[in-house]
């Protein structure tokens, strides 16, 4: 795989990982203001029935979601760097053999 697309899906994976840590606290400031939550709660927050154990199943599942991302974003960087440090060697294998 070219270096180009790994570089790709990091940058994807990153948006990944802004997405998820984003969301929730947009559903939250618009919950704040009044609002429905972006669908979640459709009268509103007081209004809203939900059980006593869904917000912090919603928080772990985030939070693994996030780590996952964040473990595999770090996997491709790795990658990456090694695919760059090889082609780095070989090109300076090349110019020390033509030296001769």
């Amino acid at each position: 795989m070219n270096v180009f697309w790994l570089r790709v899906i990091i940058a994807a994976l990153l948006l990944a990982v802004v997405a998820v840590a984003a969301v929730p606290l947009l559903v939250l400031l618009d919950l704040g203001s009044g609002g429905t939550g972006y669908g979640l709660c459709g009268d509103g927050l007081s209004s809203c029935a939900t059980d006593y154990a869904s917000g912090p199943a919603l928080a772990v599942g985030l939070a693994m979601l996030l780590f996952g991302l964040v473990a595999t974003l770090r996997v491709m960087m790795r990658i990456v760097r090694r695919m760059e440090r090889r082609k780095e060697i070989a090109e300076a294998t090349r110019r020390l053999s033509a030296q001769r």
